[in-house]
């Protein structure tokens, strides 16, 4: 490992801190996201924390533009060895409600982006017997009412990280799965649904939050170094998902009360 790491969405959020916790240890950082200033401010703050490296503008939904970021890291960095597939936008509002195009928003940008991302530095990976982190959620694995695309979205995400554990275990590119619960993030900036109320009751799930993005990058470091696939950043995610395995009816009934609470609530504010 030469410590070069590529991280998409960088320019905020998770991939900002993620960006800053390997910058700590010394890395070299390949950073990219569509918004510009937000990556100027991160490679800013990449330097003072003992990182270095580059920016690039790149759209996760245009392969091309994630090509051309492996060809920049092969071309500035000498290639790559850890891959964070981060970059992610928020949606909510029930099946009914959620239009076509709202789902082809969201798998395009939370599944393809990431698909594309693995596919576009797979050969470098490979090189340098690297890593994958994929940034799914809590999302693909409790599935909870009104999120019905974004669910459906983050699950792939899972799915695919288990796909590509399995088949690159012999080319000896590692591969992790982060799902993390609510955190303090500005995932709201992108988000998207068919109602105001929707998003407030979102905005409300994220500032209650008892854990950062910081916090989390540093457990994601923590899992990764050592060799953990599944990583789950919150307690209550892990206490959740536990219930799950042994006895899913049990989540599903609460998600179904949960469903009714906020339909009712939705009435009440319409009403």
């Amino acid at each position: 490992m030469q410590n070069r790491m590529m991280i998409t969405g960088a320019g905020s959020g998770l991939g900002r801190e993620i960006a800053l916790r390997w910058a700590r240890e010394g890395w070299q950082l390949a950073l990219s996201d569509v918004s510009e200033p937000g990556l100027q401010e991160t490679l800013k703050m990449v330097r003072e924390a003992g990182g270095d490296g580059f920016i690039q503008r790149c759209d996760v939904r245009d392969y091309s533009q994630l090509t051309a970021f492996a060809q920049a890291c092969e071309e500035k960095l000498g290639g790559i060895d850890i891959i964070v597939n981060n970059a992610g936008v928020a949606s909510g509002g029930f099946f009914s409600e959620l239009s076509l195009e709202d789902w082809d928003w969201q798998i395009a940008i939370n599944l393809m982006g990431v698909v594309k991302g693995c596919k576009a530095f797979l050969p470098l990976l490979e090189q340098s017997k690297g890593k994958i982190i994929n940034i799914a959620s809590m999302a693909a694995l409790m599935q909870g009412p009104a999120m019905s695309n974004y669910n459906v979205a983050k699950a792939g995400v899972v799915a695919l990280s288990e796909s590509l554990l399995i088949e690159l275990a012999q080319q000896e590119v590692g591969v992790h799965v982060v799902c993390p619960s609510f955190f303090q993030t500005n995932l709201l900036d992108s988000f998207r649904g068919p109602t105001p109320a929707m998003k407030a009751q979102v905005g409300k799930l994220l500032e209650s939050s008892p854990i950062s993005a910081a916090d989390i990058a540093d457990y994601i470091y923590q899992q990764v170094a050592a060799g953990e696939f599944m990583i789950l950043p919150h307690e209550q995610g892990r206490m959740a998902w536990a219930i799950k395995q042994k006895n899913p009816q049990l989540l599903y009934n609460e998600m179904t009360a949960m469903a009714e609470k906020m339909r009712a609530k939705a009435k009440q504010n319409n009403g």
